[in-house]
């Protein structure tokens, strides 16, 4: 006899399921699903049994629900796991690999006929229900559901039958990946690129020549040769203002500039985003990084770097109707954001947790060196909000008096221990307005630690440990690294350590081997010699992800000086689906490939000191690397930078569209403090905005052999890594308070 619960789940189904009827189970599934159907029946007789004996759905999903659960109890873990009663990391390494599969399933059926917005469809709904789904397959060839979902249910039943099998890669095999993918330190890639700059500026020449081109600061003498000028734009290429002033604008010179390699459909999408008014800035420099003449051994190696600055047709069919994925950047003035956050304005201060908040600059640092076409802050170019009118981005007089004010907003928040300075890009800012910032915020944190000094015991505000700077520049215009730019930093640290500072970090984003280039090392060095720590950001995205992508650029970073921070999954919507790399592939990216980096404790607190010594990060680097027999550092953790509060990437897939979009229940970190409001707002849910059918389509388009991939359709449920120390905040000598100002729960 069937115990209660299951009598009361199946009461519970009847009387909802009827209610849920979408007009899609109506529809005939295709040729192709109808042969997936077929397969998956076969190899699961039991499934089969259950789908044409049920009667209707209800009796489909009590009876897959029996034959999942009674299997899944034979292993306590898995099942504690299952029901939230074991959670965390631990619970989740006891995790086997069918134990993954058994909890999809369950929790498909836990919540089938919930109803979802989908804001990659502009909010139309989401009915997840796989059980009826197959039921309405099997019985009337109706349900309208894809290929692609029939190919997620046949490697999901085949992984609970332990048909898939997961086999981790080796660090050999892994090492064979990364051997795959070439650095901008290869002298034959370094070649090419200067190739590409004789072309870029012999084309440079003739427009400005023909008057097509004028700069008052940028032109050339009367009576100069040909040679001379070519001579001139070499001495002007190490200037980081003549990349900016002779960016390119337009699909039609960048297609010239790339030797007319451009493809027409390429062309065409360029075309309409120019008239969509997408916005659109690559500098010289960068685009001397794309490949024209496709070397034999790197094939498709510059990928991460091209699909950064040519537009997908999903960017442009998108823009105009982008939502802003940062809930807690759209604020009201006087209102909390989405975090709770009272903020002085809507567009300087942004911030998420309580020790942390960025500050956003009145300056050029609101632009970028180039616009990256999966940028995270898309919906503020929509909106106008940002732009690449350099001239008016510069400090208007009332910027000295309103900067004041918004760094006292650090001064009078008890929490708040770090600043971020982002944009845009902080390095765009000119060296004279950096380093008033600067200074603003180095007086900021000395008044409050003298403030602190007649604050009673407990009752003490936090002060500021940590300045970090946020610049993609060392990558997109190192150029900008000059020994001026330096100097300001190595004096801002220097004083700034006198009074409490302790950490000086250069947070900058790194996308590729392939952006390692002699620049941008000699960039690097300087500024770990300036005494600043480099962290690097990368942005996890279709090209990115490939096998050893990721994990050589942490080695070539590695060696020149950087520590890895974050690899973020791409966020967003149906604007950045053709980058987007799904939840599932950071997963298996982390368990398979990032794992043979991964630092044993015992060095933790050496490497905890590595920002007390930035100016020999190489050395010490190298030196952790042998000690622990590691091929790189990895410091790094993947995550997702959720539409709500907080990064993560501890989420259980608890439903799947009938095109095979699978649906994420996102949980907080555990590893950090977030706003109080998380006690409120339960989770995030996330659906992503392609398959995995599609994802690994597109890895074969681009060269991929998708058999490398095989496991990662059983990555169903992520757990957030805990960050390396190198990453906390250092402890005071003092009890501070634990009160917060600024904050609204509403």
């Amino acid at each position: 006899m069937l115990p209660f619960f299951y009598y009361l789940l199946a009461y519970q189904l009847f009387i909802i399921m009827p209610t849920i009827v979408h007009e899609l189970d109506q529809i005939a599934i295709s040729v192709k699903s109808h042969m997936l159907l077929r397969k998956l029946l076969k190899e699961n007789p039991i499934l089969d049994e259950i789908m044409r004996n049920a009667r209707n759905e209800t009796e489909a999903l009590v009876g897959t629900r029996n034959w999942i659960l009674e299997e899944l109890k034979k292993h306590n873990d898995a099942y504690q796991f299952y029901k939230r009663t074991a959670i965390g990391r631990e619970a989740f390494e006891k995790l086997e690999w069918k134990d993954f599969a058994a909890i999809r399933i369950l929790d498909y059926i836990d919540n089938a006929g919930r109803e979802f917005d989908d804001l990659n469809l502009h909010g139309e709904e989401a009915i997840s229900n796989p059980i009826a789904l197959i039921w309405l397959a099997v019985n009337f060839g109706t349900g309208g559901a894809k290929p692609f979902f029939f190919e997620d249910m046949l490697q999901l039943f085949r992984q609970f039958t332990g048909n898939l099998v997961r086999n981790i890669p080796d660090i050999e095999q892994v090492e064979q990946w990364m051997d795959r993918w070439s650095s901008g330190l290869d002298p034959r890639i370094a070649k090419l690129r200067e190739e590409n700059r004789e072309r870029i500026i012999k084309i440079i020449i003739n427009k400005i020549d023909s008057g097509e081109i004028k700069d008052s600061k940028y032109f050339f003498e009367k009576g100069m040769s040909q040679e001379q000028k070519f001579l001139k734009i070499l001495e002007w290429w190490d200037e980081s203002v003549f990349h900016l002033r002779f960016a390119v604008r337009t699909p039609e010179l960048l297609n010239e500039l790339l030797g007319n390699s451009l493809d027409p459909d390429t062309m065409k999408i360029l075309f309409e985003a120019k008239e969509k008014g997408i916005p659109f800035f690559v500098n010289p420099y960068y685009l001397s990084l794309l490949h024209v003449r496709v070397p034999y051994f790197a094939v498709g190696a510059d990928l991460a770097i091209r699909h950064y600055v040519i537009y997908s047709k999903q960017l442009l069919d998108e823009y105009g109707d982008i939502k802003a994925w940062e809930k807690e950047d759209k604020v009201e003035p006087g209102k909390p954001n989405a975090a709770g956050w009272l903020l002085p304005n809507d567009h300087n201060i942004h911030r998420r947790y309580p020790e942390v908040a960025i500050l956003i600059p009145d300056t050029i640092g609101r632009a970028c060196g180039g616009l990256c076409a999966s940028c995270q802050r898309m919906y503020d170019f929509q909106r106008g909000n940002l732009n690449f009118n350099l001239d008016k981005l510069k400090p208007r007089e009332t910027w000295e008096e309103k900067l004041k004010k918004l760094i006292s907003y650090f001064e009078d928040d008890p929490q708040l221990r770090d600043i971020l300075i982002t944009g845009g890009d902080a390095l765009m800012s000119s060296n004279k307005s950096l380093n008033k910032i600067l200074n603003e915020i180095y007086e900021m944190a000395l008044r409050k630690k003298k403030a602190n000094e007649k604050r009673a015991k407990g009752e003490k505000y936090a002060e500021i440990l940590r300045v970090r700077l946020g610049s993609r520049l060392p990558v997109y215009l190192p150029q900008r690294i000059t020994l001026e730019l330096t100097q300001v930093l190595k004096d801002f640290k220097e004083k700034a350590s006198k009074i409490g500072i302790k950490q000086f970090v250069i947070q900058t984003h790194f996308e590729s081997p392939m952006e390692v280039t002699p620049e941008a090392r000699e960039g690097i060095r300087r500024l770990i010699n300036s005494g600043w720590t480099v962290t690097n950001q990368l942005v996890f995205t279709a090209a990115a992800s490939r096998r050893g992508h990721s994990s050589k650029l942490r080695k070539v970073l590695n060696e020149i000086g950087i520590i890895n921070y974050y690899t973020f999954s791409v966020k967003g919507y149906m604007e950045n689906n053709f980058n987007f790399a799904t939840n599932e592939r950071a997963v298996q990216e982390q368990m398979e490939e990032k794992i043979y980096g991964k630092i044993p404790e015992k060095y933790f607190e050496e490497i905890k000191n590595f920002p007390n010594h930035s100016e020999s990060l190489v050395e010490n680097i190298a030196k952790l690397k042998a000690k622990a027999d590691l091929p790189f550092l990895g410091t790094d953790r993947n995550v997702l930078n959720l539409p709500g509060v907080g990064k993560s990437l501890t989420f259980r897939t608890i439903g799947i569209t009938r095109y095979g979009r699978r649906i994420l229940e996102f949980d907080h970190d555990t590893n950090r403090n977030h706003s109080p409001i998380i006690e409120k707002m339960g989770k995030v849910i996330i659906i992503e905005s392609k398959s995995i059918s599609e994802y690994l389509e597109q890895l074969e388009d681009i060269g991929e052999n998708i058999s490398d991939y095989e496991s990662i359709w059983g990555y169903s449920i992520g757990e957030t890594e805990p960050r390396v120390p190198i990453y906390e905040y250092p402890e005071y000598n003092f009890e501070i308070t634990d009160k917060n100002t600024n904050l609204e729960i509403v």
